[in-house]
Order: structure tokens, then C-alpha cells, then sequence
């Protein structure tokens, strides 16, 4: 972690360039492909910011935060050809955005020019940064980057996905709902998989109840004290226990959740 990082302000701002002219290269040809187009850009933004921040909090040196903003400006590339070839943001519907991601960043070539050390680690963060664990046989400073990405894209996501709950009865979105149906209740792997502590699996999520509890479950996989300290600030848990059922399991689950925020929290 202590080797400097080659990468130049040029070079980020070649990236922020490419980033722009690529997004906007795709044809938008109704209201949900702009929408979705739309709902991307502005998340890969955000995001750069959130890490920038979480950067900061950890002192991190200048070339540091440089490929900070790289990675997580890119994080979502993938998502833009995924929605245009499938027409849907779901990865089980589709294909592993992430790893679209990085074919498309090694086909158009924007990280052809910075020195491998740099490409590595950004590919490296964008191809773990959906993952639902990282794995343990990767370099340090692969890791590094990618626990910051995940917390930075968690951190927007919350945000995005609240700020809909909160007004999806007047307008609803395919696109934030993954295709989910809107029926009661929760699916009893999705209670098994929280109360014991992990991340809810992907395949047993059935409904959109089952997708918040997933998202509240994120709590479970943050690295950082100023990430814990946003969640806490901004009120996230308590705002989607809001759009969920009143239900002794539920109850149960954001018991739990609210616990472990808390002793992570004052951990740090």
C-alpha cells in the first residue's frame, strides 16, 4: 500500500472525458431507456463522490485519490450495455454487470495508456465491487480499493433506492424494481440469511420486500468508520424498515441489523 500510484490528474480527466463521451454515445430511444441511462450516469457520479469522501476520511495521498476517483467513476460502465442489450439493470436477468463492465473498458480501451499497476487495480475493484463476499487470495491493495467502492456504492444506492420507496406509489420504475413483484410477506431463506448474519443471496429473493431486506442487510459488509458513521447520520436502516411490513420477523431482523451497526460503530 505504500508504493506511489502513476497515475496523472491528465489522465483522470482523459477518463472523466471518455466516461462522459461513452455514456452519451448511446441511443435513447423511449422514457425507460432514458431513465435508466439517466439513473446510471448520475449514480457513477455520486459515487465518485461518496469514495473521494471516504478517501479523505483516511488520509489517503493525492495519487491515492486519483485512482480512488478512476475506479469508482467506472465502477458502473458495464450497466450501460447491459441495459441497452437486455433492456433490464438485473443481473440474474442478464449478465454480471461488473465483469460487462471490464470487457468494456478492456474493448474501448480508455485504461490502455495508464501503466499497468493502475489498470490492474481498477479493473480489480470494478470486477469484485458487486460481489456478494470478496475473496481472500487477492493482493492487499486489490482489496483496499475494492472495500471502498463497495462502501461508496452502497452509500448512493441507499440513497437511491429510499428516495424512490418514498414516492413509488405516484410513480413506479422497472428499472429500480428489477421486475420484482409487489406482493406481502418475506421469504423465509431472506429471514434465515440476515438473522444469521450474512448478506441475503441473490436467488432467494422472490418479492421487493425480499429486495429491501437485502439492501438493509448491506450493514453486514461495511469496511470503513465513516461509512458506518453516514449510515447512522442519514438514517438509512430506520427509513427502509419504513417500506416494509409490520412483522415479528422484520422486527426481528432490523433488531439485529440496528446491533450490529451500533457495536461496529462504536468499535471504530
Amino acid at each position: 500500500m505504500d508504493n506511489v500510484i502513476p497515475l496523472s490528474e491528465d489522465e483522470v480527466a482523459a477518463l472523466r472525458a471518455w466516461f462522459t463521451t461513452y455514456v452519451h454515445s448511446f441511443p435513447q430511444d423511449d422514457a425507460e431507456m432514458a431513465q435508466a441511462f439517466s439513473l446510471k450516469e448520475a449514480h457513477s457520479l455520486r459515487v465518485r463522490d461518496e469514495a473521494l469522501a471516504i478517501g479523505r476520511s483516511l488520509n489517503l495521498r493525492p495519487d491515492q485519490m486519483r485512482l480512488v476517483e478512476a475506479m469508482s467513476l467506472l465502477h458502473d460502465v458495464g450497466r450501460f450495455a447491459q441495459f441497452a442489450r437486455y433492456r433490464t439493470l438485473s443481473d440474474r436477468k442478464s449478465e454480471d454487470h461488473a465483469l460487462l463492465g471490464v470487457r468494456v473498458l478492456e474493448e474501448e480501451g480508455p485504461l490502455d495508456a495508464l501503466a499497468p499497476q493502475v489498470r490492474h487495480l481498477i479493473l480489480c475493484a470494478i470486477t469484485y465491487h458487486n460481489r456478494p463476499a470478496l475473496p481472500a487470495d487477492e493482493s492487499e491493495p486489490c482489496l483496499f480499493y475494492a472495500k471502498l467502492l463497495r462502501d461508496a456504492d452502497k452509500l448512493d444506492i441507499w440513497r437511491v433506492v429510499i428516495a424512490y420507496y418514498r414516492q413509488m406509489h405516484e410513480q413506479r420504475s422497472t428499472v429500480i424494481e428489477m421486475g420484482l413483484a409487489d406482493t406481502p410477506g418475506i421469504s423465509p431463506a431472506v429471514y434465515e440469511d440476515l438473522m444469521s448474519g450474512q448478506i441475503v443471496q441473490m436467488t432467494h429473493i422472490n418479492n421487493l420486500n425480499d429486495f429491501r431486506l437485502l439492501q438493509a442487510g448491506w450493514v453486514y459488509d461495511l469496511n470503513f468508520p465513516w461509512t458506518r458513521k453516514l449510515v447512522q447520520e442519514r438514517g438509512y436502516l430506520d427509513e427502509l424498515r419504513t417500506f416494509l411490513p409490520d412483522l415479528p420477523q422484520v422486527e426481528e431482523i432490523f433488531s439485529t441489523l440496528r446491533a450490529r451497526l451500533a457495536a461496529d460503530h462504536h468499535v471504530s
